[in-house]
């Protein structure tokens, strides 16, 4: 499934949006608009590391542009950073667009909302002093520690937003900020990835329609994959080194067909049959 067959011209889109002016960018080189950033192979799994990542336009722009075709109304995210920046333009733009018609039609509790979790007090800080002026984000910690899941071992954040979002964000734990261990295992070994377990905690009570992102993290993708039990299509793009995991099932109650219809159209649901 092709999320961006029309995002035809990453720049322009990034300038049309004003998403410059979100950050502290003048001008870059077209090429980085569409194309990854080049890290250092040991940078993510390096303890001693607190160095953010350069921004990444191209996963931006394709964050964004999510939000906006899919007409999201509410977000978790785990990790913060760049990303809750653009979620938070992304939903004031629907919320500017889109607030009459869900507040009549939709039974939405948390409308226009961003919910950003982390394990890092300091992380969530910076964010708030180098972007105060976010509208719709929420900011939530919570320690993430090593436990079982089906009696597998893995890792999940002590309390989560009690929220019922439409669009999930994987970008977080680091696996050197996760507590405990299981068995003796523990992500603190660099050779372990990390296995979170939230999406699979929470996947009973998410609706159809609902879209889960995964930046990178192969190895926690795959263990999703194997875990999720309902409907849901799975892609990786090998590019963007992006997993997708959309729950493609018949909407459950009128609300949800709603939502539905809506936010996604009704070619999404009669694909479903």
């Amino acid at each position: 499934m092709d999320y961006f067959k029309n995002l035809k011209d990453y720049r322009e889109y990034f300038y049309h949006n004003k998403l410059d002016k979100l950050f502290d960018i003048d001008d870059l080189d077209k090429r980085t608009y569409n194309k990854k950033i080049k890290k250092n192979d040991y940078d993510s799994i390096d303890p001693k590391n607190q160095t953010p990542y350069p921004i990444e336009i191209d996963d931006l722009i394709r964050l964004h542009y999510l939000i906006r075709t899919r007409k999201v109304i509410t977000v978790l995210e785990f990790g913060v950073g760049k990303s809750t920046v653009i979620f938070d333009n992304a939903l004031e733009q629907n919320k500017i667009e889109y607030q009459d018609k869900v507040k009549k039609d939709l039974r939405v509790l948390n409308a226009f909302e961003c919910h950003s979790l982390d394990n890092n007090k300091d992380w969530i800080e910076n964010t708030k002093k180098e972007f105060p002026k976010l509208k719709n984000v929420t900011f939530n910690y919570s320690e993430c520690e090593m436990n079982l899941f089906m009696s597998k071992i893995c890792c999940s954040y002590k309390k989560l937003p009690s929220i019922l979002p439409d669009f999930i964000y994987i970008d977080a734990p680091d696996q050197h900020s996760i507590k405990g261990s299981v068995n003796g295992i523990s992500t603190k070994n660099s050779d372990l990835p990390v296995m979170s377990s939230d999406v699979l905690l929470i996947e009973n009570f998410l609706m159809p329609g609902t879209l889960v992102v995964v930046d990178g993290r192969g190895a926690n993708s795959q263990f999703l994959k194997n875990n999720l039990q309902r409907n849901w299509i799975y892609n990786y793009n090998e590019e963007y080194d992006q997993h997708f995991f959309e729950l493609c099932e018949k909407p459950i109650g009128i609300f949800n067909y709603r939502k539905i219809d809506f936010c996604l159209g009704k070619k999404w649901i009669s694909n479903l049959i």
